[in-house]
């Protein structure tokens, strides 16, 4: 294997030695002309290209800036007679190209003014250079505008291509792809003949407003959009393609994106090379040159080498033959066949690592940005700037305690995203919460909940140890509660759930933790989507508020905000779907609906009675007709009627059709404390009375509207809510 080794590096050796020996051949022939500045920097300049006078033809002209010693900046090429053209990245005898780097103009909303977009240094009366229309792409990046191009002629203007790019909210994961397919992003291409050297460009606007900004939640719109001619192979990669996007999505400028053009130069533009054969101008002066007539995107002459000659044909004996080719013995053929597999191979491993490597960085560099972005937002809402560091976890901990984010690992979910099980370095247990949709109200809903739970400290509200910004939408880190949810407990197959005891216990937490939401934190929080699913219990049953995604601070010196709808169908609160004025009470309406769900083991979302009015509603009636045992759950009437029908009377006013006459979380608290006091007396307590008169005399003239008066909007309107489309979350 040493051996196979030293043979490949000899033959390697000889490849590198043959390499040498033609550029030293092609080295030999004059580039530039003599006494002429030949490089700058790294870059080479070859003539017809020069910097001092004599040393280039007319229109030819370039600057190679000097900058200052010590400066630490590189010496950089540029066309143009002074300096004022784009800086070049490679000039192509051969070709007859000039690579430059692209220039990029910017048009802010309202701009629709045809202004002249110059690709290409003026080179006088005939200008030497014009746009490749092959390999190059007029590019046009921002949001809600239709751009139209046009030609500039003598006298006269035309339109040439046109395209359009939006930015909506819903196409947001397409606007951060590596494509322009019109998602914040949208490119056209250069028409082919007459010589394009500058174009001009009109703009309109969403709905021909002139003068309106895009509508869009895009946290990187520009306030207008950015053209730049780029070419098209560099185009082609889709990390170069983001890189653009982004950078002039966010600034309305590349942001240090060096996007490179293809410019195309000819000699004497409308001359043929008959014409100017005879001419003391003529430029093919090597031997063994040959001039062609240019058919591109220019009118006029280039010169080659002759068949077999390689080199300058602008300059005397710049064509040359290169040196003759090694002969090689069938031995030596053979070791380079060895050599030649063996190279192949470790080439081959060298493209996997590489590979690897360029997909590792990538992901590096979406991680960084996504971090940047969301640790933005967060800090936006979180009081307490300190909890921004204190909280975060790195992606690759998150992917080693779920093992990959493993199915295996998955504890549940539902539409919105998936929960998994995970297990940190220090070995404690947590669970990972993962949104499935990448919009943007999933993203400000996840910034909220770490916001809102930072704030909060009680044994009943889950515990949320952190987060990771590293993803398009962050992930949370919350305790593991490892008992499921209170609806999973309730609605199981057979007559007995959670024996009653248990179920006022937990109905007595969760008035607790509400009770604090809504008074005991530095703001009031209203959590706005209480329901049995979102109560976790932990090993002890000890209840656990948790999802916070929807939850609105609310502060004192409010009675309420007024909000787009956000809850669950059966658990919201009817007064604030239809006047969308959100306060502490839609939380107690909730509440006392899962009361409901707790006394009788009846879904909301989908138990009807046979009536057809809601659960809810069917409750009321029925309490009102002091029938309420033939609604409540057997293992109930079993083991705690007479408690059951004190909850159920606080249970009927929580539910009440005005917030008004809702009760606070801090009295139906108290009240379920004195319920399981040893001293509850069911028969004697004056407020318990109460509540249950309250309750007949409240419904017991609302139960033929109910049933009999379509005209009514007391519950009706309650089952309109049931029988609507489904609310967010």
């Amino acid at each position: 294997m040493r051996t196979l080794a030293a043979i490949a590096v000899t033959l390697l050796q000889l490849a590198v030695a043959a390499a040498i020996a033609v550029a030293a051949a092609a080295a030999a022939a004059p580039f530039a002309l003599p006494g002429c500045q030949s490089k700058c920097g790294e870059l080479d300049i070859p003539y017809p290209f020069g910097t001092t006078a004599g040393c280039y033809r007319p229109g030819f002209k370039v600057t190679c800036d000097d900058p200052k010693p010590g400066a630490g900046v590189a010496q950089r090429l540029k066309l143009g007679n002074n300096g004022d053209g784009p800086a070049v990245l490679e000039i192509s005898v051969e070709n007859s190209t000039v690579r430059v780097r692209s220039s990029t103009w910017f048009f802010a909303v309202g701009n629709t003014s045809m202004a002249r977009l110059a690709v290409v240094p003026d080179g006088g009366p005939h200008p030497p250079y014009v746009l490749n229309p092959k390999r190059n792409r007029l590019v046009h990046i921002g949001c809600g505008f239709r751009v139209s191009l046009w030609r500039v002629a003598p006298g006269a203007e035309r339109a040439f291509n046109t395209c359009y790019a939006s930015c909506r909210e819903d196409d947001l994961r397409k606007i951060r792809s590596s494509r322009c397919e019109g998602h914040g992003c949208c490119d056209v291409p250069i028409p082919a003949g007459g010589g394009l050297t500058s174009f001009s460009a009109r703009f309109r606007w969403p709905g021909n407003n002139n003068t309106g900004c895009p509508k869009t939640s895009s946290p990187w719109i520009a306030s207008g959009v950015t053209v730049a001619v780029v070419e098209r192979r560099w185009w082609r990669d889709e990390t170069n393609v983001f890189n653009l996007k982004m950078s002039m999505l966010a600034f309305g400028r590349a942001s240090g994106a060096v996007a490179p053009a293809i410019l195309d130069w000819v000699f004497d533009n409308n001359w043929t090379c008959t014409e100017v054969e005879s001419t003391s101008d003529y430029g093919c002066v090597s031997k063994h040159s040959k001039c062609v007539d240019s058919t591109g995107s220019a009118l006029g002459y280039v010169c080659k080498c002759s068949s077999g000659y390689q080199g300058n044909p602008y300059v005397r004996d710049g064509c040359q033959k290169p040196r003759r080719r090694l002969h090689l013995s069938a031995g030596i053929i053979f070791a380079m066949g060895v050599g030649i597999g063996m190279f192949l191979l470790l080439l081959a491993i060298v493209t996997i690592f590489a590979t690897k490597s360029f997909k590792d960085r990538k992901a590096r560099k979406m991680r960084e940005y996504f971090f940047k972005q969301n640790r933005g937002l967060l800090l936006r809402q979180l009081v307490d700037k300190d909890i921004a560091e204190r909280m975060i976890f790195s992606l690759e901990e998150l992917e080693k305690a779920t093992n990959k984010f493993d199915k295996t690992r998955i504890l549940g979910g539902g539409g919105h995203g998936t929960v998994y099980k995970g297990i940190l370095s220090n070995q404690h247990v947590v669970a990972i919460k993962m949104s499935k949709l990448v919009i943007q109200r999933e993203i400000d809903g996840f910034i909220n909940e770490v916001a809102i739970l930072s704030q909060i400290n009680h044994r009943n509200v889950v515990k949320l140890f952190g987060c990771c910004l590293e993803t398009e939408v962050p992930l949370l880190v919350y305790e593991f509660i490892p008992n499921g949810t209170l609806y999973a407990h309730l609605h199981v197959d057979g007559p007995t759930s959670l024996p009653w005891k248990d179920r006022l216990r937990i109905a007595f937490e969760v008035a607790t933790s509400l009770a604090y939401l809504h008074s005991s934190a530095s703001m009031s929080i209203v959590h706005r989507d209480i329901k049995s699913s979102n109560i976790l219990l932990d090993d002890r049953l000890t209840a656990k508020v948790s999802d916070f995604g929807a939850s609105r601070g609310i502060t004192i010196d409010e009675s309420g905000v007024t909000t787009a709808v956000q809850g669950t169908y059966g658990y919201l609160d009817p007064e604030y779907y239809y006047t969308r004025r959100l306060t502490e009470k839609s939380d107690i309406y909730s509440y006392g609906v899962m009361l409901v769900e707790l006394l009788t083991r009846k879904k909301p979302t989908t138990d009807m009675s046979q009536y057809d009015v809601s659960l809810v509603a069917h409750f009321i009636q029925l309490l009102s007709k002091d029938r309420l045992s033939e609604i409540l759950d057997v293992q109930v009437i079993e083991e705690g009627e007479e408690e059951a029908k004190q909850v159920a009377a606080i249970a009927a006013l929580c539910v009440q059709m005005k917030g008004n006459d809702r009760p606070t979380m801090r009295h139906v608290e108290m009240r379920l404390q004195g319920i399981q006091s040893p001293n509850n007396n069911f028969q004697s307590d004056p407020g318990v009375q109460g509540l249950l008169q309250i309750g007949r005399t409240t419904f017991e003239g609302s139960n033929n509207i109910v049933v009999h008066d379509n005209n009514s909007r007391r519950y009706s309107m309650e089952r309109e809510i049931l029988l609507s489309a489904t609310l967010p979350r």
